[in-house]
């Protein structure tokens, strides 16, 4: 007995002496610094004892954080943002004002460079934000972005990567869903109004325009482009460009046609529509078995009296001309469709 009470003694003193060292670097809130004015204003902030708050850290006025948490000295939080219960925010990072991170959510990383978070965005529990970047390319000193827009809602697990060098940057625009388990690497750009449902991964370099949906568990390849206001089937995995207002699905994702629902939704006329169910016909189900290469058909499309001056046609045309360029991938493969 008297050795196992010397061995908790033991115990007690060492963990003591550790989290001594932490708060001499790392002080602490006091029970009478829980509700106190910060220097930004006269809005009282809550701070819970148990968080560790580095004095060169920022915070914005009606500032609530629990137990548990961890500020960094480059740390920067705007006005009313809410930490919950053990989420840290490390490294040389901005939140905008009324930004949340719940329990175990992680924001930015003590590596060199740069997390800026913009304003009314929700960090699920256990996500990962702004660290480092997967890549083998990557030189450790280097500097290493990423740029999140507002009002954007990151669920439970969901990890975001900077970027992989100093000339680019990982961005995502605004108003984005992206569901438990995604994962955005490095380099990626992301729009805005998008909804990544669960599991949906995105390879470094990817770009995903505005108004795209994934379905879940679907992967996207390195330097691949997903066009606006397209859609990816659940399972998929994307190794070429998905044009502008189509859907692709398949182990290896095909063409099925337009993403109808989703224009209907994003409120297109009932005269775009059908202008660009024809132009999906010319292009990729053509009847004529003279019809020539899709870059024939793509030419004829652009001579059309009447689809050359819809707006959308034009921008499909040109989604699907851009992604045949020397850089890019090619597009999705698609099932020219003939009469028999």
């Amino acid at each position: 007995m008297s050795l196992f009470n010397n061995g908790r003694a033991l115990s007690l003193a060492l963990r003591k002496l550790s989290f001594g060292r932490v708060a001499s670097s790392f002080p602490y809130a006091t029970e009478n610094e829980k509700l106190n004015e910060t220097t930004a204003g006269t809005n009282p902030s809550f701070i819970h004892p148990s968080t560790v708050v580095h004095p060169n850290a920022i915070l914005g006025q009606d500032v609530s954080i629990g137990p548990f948490c961890t500020i960094g000295p480059s740390a920067k939080l705007g006005n009313a943002c809410q930490l919950y219960p053990g989420s840290h925010v490390f490294g040389n990072t901005e939140l905008g004002d009324n930004c949340i991170l719940l329990a175990g959510a992680v924001v930015g990383d003590d590596l060199p460079g740069h997390t800026v978070i913009g304003c009314n965005n929700t960090i699920g529990h256990h996500a990962v934000v702004g660290i480092k970047c997967q890549d083998m390319k990557y030189k450790p000193g280097n500097e290493c972005f990423l740029e999140i827009g507002d009002n954007n809602e990151i669920r439970e697990y969901a990890s975001i990567h900077r970027s992989s060098k100093p000339t680019d940057k990982t961005v995502i625009g605004d108003n984005n869903l992206i569901m438990g388990s995604c994962h955005i690497a490095h380099d990626c750009k992301v729009g805005s109004n998008n909804i990544f449902a669960n599991n949906t991964l995105l390879a470094g370099h990817v770009i995903v325009e505005d108004y795209a949906h994934t379905a879940g568990g679907i992967v996207v390849h390195q330097f691949c482009r997903i066009g606006s206001f397209s859609f990816i089937g659940g399972g998929s995995v994307v190794t070429q460009d998905v044009p502008m207002y189509t859907m692709v699905s398949g182990e290896r994702a095909e063409m099925r046609g337009l993403n109808l629902e989703g224009l209907r939704r994003r409120g297109f006329s009932i005269m775009e529509i059908k202008s660009l169910r024809a132009a999906y016909r010319m292009i990729f189900m053509p009847t004529d078995e003279n019809s020539g290469s899709i870059e024939d058909r793509l030419r004829e499309l652009e001579q059309h009296e009447e689809l050359s001056l819809v707006p959308s046609v034009c921008s499909m045309v040109q989604s699907i001309r851009d992604s045949f360029a020397e850089d890019r991938r090619g597009i999705c493969k698609f099932r020219s469709w003939s009469g028999s």
